[in-house]
């Protein structure tokens, strides 16, 4: 069966959707869209009505690509007030030949979580640590070894019922069915993990429209994270104020003349544009790229204070990502507060290579990883589906709790 899936990444000032094919652990692209965020603010739903539109209107923007309907998805849900739980589970391998299979696997997660979770709050994922056979040899993946038991420590993920219902709720009223939910942190982590930070503790940095999330990661386990109300808005509400411009002309006016970083910027290059007030003004690229700089600079300390207060532990690796970090020379400014330690993200998907789209593109491959791990095929379309795909729009292929409702670790059938 071909692995097709759609995820969707619900931020604060746009909402991003693709569809993608795993073929040998790559992906290729089916289709990529985005729409304007409304009735959410800072990652939390303040409006289902609103939220619920455009979710309906975004959804149908990949459909018209794919030509086909999207009844299933994945999607980000928000990371405020997140707590993480360690725990253990077992199960008997029961089968004649004592192979452990997929369900034994599942058997031993969901006995780590029963009777683990508060009632205010819903599972987000559970991350097997290590698994152990016959309570002797400790391994990463126990799928087809033989067993007379099988044990896991998992780390479970929740975050309050409040942060998550409503958001499943918007995706009921246009009837599509949210199968797997995970933390956008998770998204970067799997967008741009390799062998070196798969084995080592480092920090993620995303920086948003209107917020900023810094997460610790042990051995590819995110272990901490925490949100900082701080992001691109910020650097347009000052550009904004300063030159008496609309916002949205102060984003605009971001994106084709500033810079990250003003040791490059050319007080030559300039914009004309009319303000608030109509009077004609002109801007130039070295004062723009001071404020955009200035702003930059207090996001990255924020966050850097953020990654000490989060662990003790020797950070190897930071990684910088989010729609924010595509603002040109932004890595002389990343440079300046971390040093050379720190990375810009770089996502190589075709595409899809913009740093806005890691959450969204790495919770689908994480959610991959989990069918893996259980030996299971799985695409959100028929086999019918799949036929009209490949034929029609072969063109658009590229190179009562939740914890019994999501597609996740416990998805029996």
């Amino acid at each position: 069966m071909r692995r097709i899936y759609a995820s969707m990444d619900i931020g604060s000032t746009t909402i991003k959707i693709i569809v993608a094919e795993i073929i040998k652990r790559k992906v290729n692209l089916l289709a990529v869209a985005e729409t304007e965020s409304k009735g959410i603010k800072d990652g939390l739903v303040i409006n289902k009505d609103a939220l619920t539109l455009v979710l309906k209107e975004t959804v149908a923007k990949a459909e018209d690509i794919i030509g086909l309907k999207i009844k299933k998805i994945i999607v980000t849900v928000p990371t405020f007030h997140t707590e993480f739980l360690t725990s253990e589970g077992s199960t008997t391998i029961t089968n004649p030949d004592k192979v452990i299979k997929g369900l034994d696997i599942v058997r031993a997660m969901q006995a780590s979580v029963y009777n683990k979770i508060p009632d205010n709050f819903e599972i987000v994922d559970v991350v097997p640590i290590c698994f152990k056979i016959n309570d002797q040899e400790v391994i990463k993946n126990p799928l087809d070894r033989i067993a007379e038991k099988l044990y896991v420590k998992t780390l479970i993920t929740m975050i309050p019922k409040e942060n998550m219902l409503p958001i499943l709720e918007c995706f009921a009223r246009i009837d599509i069915e949210v199968i797997g939910t995970n933390l956008s942190p998770i998204g970067d982590y799997y967008a741009l993990k390799n062998e070196k930070i798969s084995s080592e503790v480092g920090a993620f940095i995303n920086i948003g429209g209107s917020t900023t999330t810094v997460s610790i990661f042990n051995k590819g386990v995110l272990i901490n994270t925490a949100t900082i109300e701080m992001g691109g808005q910020n650097i347009d509400n000052d550009i904004s104020f300063i030159y008496k411009v609309p916002k949205s002309d102060a984003k605009n006016i971001k994106e084709t003349l500033g810079l990250a970083h003003k040791r490059q910027a050319q007080a030559s290059s300039t914009m004309i544009v009319t303000n608030r007030l109509g009077e004609s003004i002109t801007i130039n690229q070295y004062e723009l790229s001071a404020i955009i700089m200035s702003r930059l600079e207090e996001i990255l300390n924020l966050a850097k204070k953020q990654i000490n207060y989060l662990t003790k532990k020797e950070i190897h690796y930071i990684i910088v990502t989010g729609g924010v970090s595509e603002v040109e020379d932004f890595s002389l400014t990343l440079e300046s507060i971390f040093g050379k330690n720190a990375k810009l993200a770089s996502l190589h998907e075709i595409g899809i290579r913009n740093n806005k789209y890691s959450s969204v593109l790495g919770i689908l491959k994480n959610f991959d990883s989990k069918l893996r791990l259980r030996g299971k095929e799985y695409s959100i379309f028929s086999e019918e589906e799949l036929e009209e795909l490949s034929g029609k729009h072969r063109k658009y292929i590229a190179d009562n709790s939740v914890l019994g409702k999501l597609f996740g670790y416990f998805f029996d059938n």
